[in-house]
């Protein structure tokens, strides 16, 4: 049986959007000589993934209807189509709604398959709005036994996510019922290393039923979410057959073709790169579904200034970036310079506004109440908050969308200025680690230059004083995110990492002060995630707490 796996970029609540994305989807797949027996989408792909609290608007939910019911009408015949979108719950029990996917075949809906496996870890809650599947059933089509896996349905227990709670058993019910091929709708985030995990659930899953296993999944990015497309086809005996690019696009595969031997199966991409193209499709979707089309932001000369103006110029084209200098007395030549030949690699406009004047004017003002006490973190600050405004100023005037440039590491530990350096929309780098920001710039650095090589090789500085580095206040950052990575992204208490060998002063020190920013976190910009556990929606804690109580959690 001939697939089309169409990795189509649903917008949230874009109902007319999304119909018209994928009956041209459909079109194309069974166009030309060899038309696709059977077209599969991702879940959720009639609203949008994910539609959070506008499931809670009955409105909401009966656009979805209506626009389910335009594409049952206007797909073309011949052809059955395998869609998700919100289902209805007619049991009378539990809650009104279900994440459903449908296969239309000539105008009438053939077949209709809930989700088993509500995911309510990380970012998912989907269990606040949907009602479990409480039995799964194959369908018959062209003499093939198809059982539908959606999205977390395949996993298992032995499926390393952090925080996974399992509310049913892994695919083997579509197993005994006789399945011959599995096909897994899927709105899976991307993650670093995540596409690996997701063909190995695949592969045992097809060896141990001998049936092929077909991944559809979504593509595009809503909101702090990017998803990867990578569609992929699994053989029976468990070996990748095809996998899809990044993005949108449609892999048509064979269900029935097996992996080439020699070793020319398909091969994963570098890690880096697809961290690449996960934070520029993350800025360029946010960007378009927030309707904006021009960004900015505040360069330094710095390495985390210097990677989000690549990754945007690559997002939205450099005529459509401004990088805005900002220097002040305590900046050096090196850093002026720096940024400037960035702006010049990457073809963007570059402004500069020194912040002397109203430096030295806020100082002035502030004098008499401050006199007698020395220079310290308020007349840093004091630097920051200035070019905060400028930069936000920017956007009012220009209709500029402002992006922030700080790291995880400034985030966990509260390296960063309220209203100064943390101003903006959208922060493109906040879920990768400082020691991931140098890696990823060392691959874009090896592979095409864009960054000058200064501006990896300095050692880290927000030159807030005269010769201010990073490490005056903080550990090494090698040191600092060996300890944060166990601590966020894997929920290790003090204890666990001080018996992994780490030193009992610096891993409390850490963790205090990541439990003190909790508050600063609150109030930033949205992240790119990209990690197990990222800042924000998916990791949620109080900011009022006992800190001592963290250093044993």
């Amino acid at each position: 049986m001939k697939l089309a796996l169409c990795q189509i970029d649903a917008v949230v609540g874009d109902f007319t959007g999304n119909v018209e994305r994928i009956r041209s989807a459909v079109e194309r797949a069974v166009s030309g000589e060899s038309p696709a027996e059977l077209v599969v989408f991702p879940e959720m792909s009639v609203c949008g993934y994910p539609p959070l609290d506008l499931l809670d608007q009955a409105s909401f939910v009966e656009r979805d209807e209506e626009a389910f019911r335009r594409l049952q009408k206007s797909l073309p015949g011949g052809v059955a189509v395998a869609v998700g979108h919100i289902g209805r719950n007619d049991s009378g029990l539990g809650r009104p709604l279900t994440n459903e996917v449908s296969v239309i075949l000539d105008g009438a809906v053939v077949f209709s398959q809930a989700k088993t496996l509500l995911p309510t870890y990380d970012v998912f809650d989907e269990a606040r709005y949907f009602e479990p599947a409480r039995a799964r059933r194959v369908w018959d089509y062209r003499g093939v036994r198809i059982g539908f896996a959606i999205c977390e349905d395949l996993w298992r227990e032995t499926a390393p996510v952090p925080g996974m709670r399992y509310q049913a058993d892994p695919p083997r019910d579509l197993l005994d019922a006789g399945a011959d091929l599995i096909v897994v709708p899927s709105a899976s985030p991307y993650q670093m290393d995540k596409l690996a995990l997701r063909v190995s659930l695949c592969s045992d899953l097809a060896r141990g039923g001998s049936v092929p296993v077909a991944y559809c999944n979504m593509a595009g990015a809503n909101d702090s979410l990017v998803f990867d497309g990578r569609s992929f086809l699994v053989d029976r005996a468990g070996e990748l057959v095809a996998m899809g690019d990044f993005g949108e696009g449609r892999l048509v595969v064979d269900a029935e073709a097996s992996a080439p031997t020699g070793g020319a199966a398909p091969g994963y991409p570098d890690r880096w790169d697809e961290v690449e193209r996960a934070l520029v499709e993350g800025i360029r979707g946010y960007m378009r579904k927030c309707g904006f089309t021009k960004a900015h932001l505040g360069i330094s000369g710095g390495i985390d200034s210097a990677i989000v103006a690549v990754l945007a110029a690559k997002a939205i084209g450099a005529e459509n970036l401004t990088c805005i200098a900002m220097p002040s007395r305590f900046s050096s030549a090196g850093s002026v310079d720096d940024s400037a030949a960035l702006a010049r690699n990457l073809g963007c406009r570059m402004e500069t506004i020194p912040i002397e004047a109203p430096y030295a004017s806020f100082l002035s003002t502030l004098e008499p109440h401050f006199a007698g006490t020395p220079f310290g973190l308020t007349e840093e600050n004091l630097q920051a908050r200035i070019r905060g405004d400028i930069l936000m100023a920017w956007s009012n005037k220009f209709d500029s969308m402002l992006l922030t440039t700080g790291n995880k590491s400034e985030l966990a530990v509260g390296y960063c200025t309220l209203y100064g350096d943390m101003c903006g929309a959208l922060d493109p780098i906040g879920d990768l680690l400082k020691t991931e920001v140098f890696a990823l710039c060392e691959r874009i650095y090896a592979r095409e230059g864009l960054l000058p090589r200064s501006i990896i090789d300095k050692p880290p500085s927000a030159e807030l004083r005269p010769g201010q580095l990073d490490q005056d206040s903080l550990p090494p950052y090698e040191s600092l995110d060996a300890v944060l990575e166990p601590y966020i992204e894997n929920d290790l208490s003090a204890d666990d990492i001080i018996a992994r060998g780490f030193d009992e002063a610096l891993v409390r020190r850490v963790i205090s002060m990541t439990a003190r920013a909790e508050y600063k976190r609150r109030q930033a910009a949205p992240v790119l995630k990209v990690s197990p556990r990222a800042f924000g929606m998916g990791r949620r804690m109080p900011i009022a707490r006992a800190v001592h109580e963290a250093l044993t959690r």
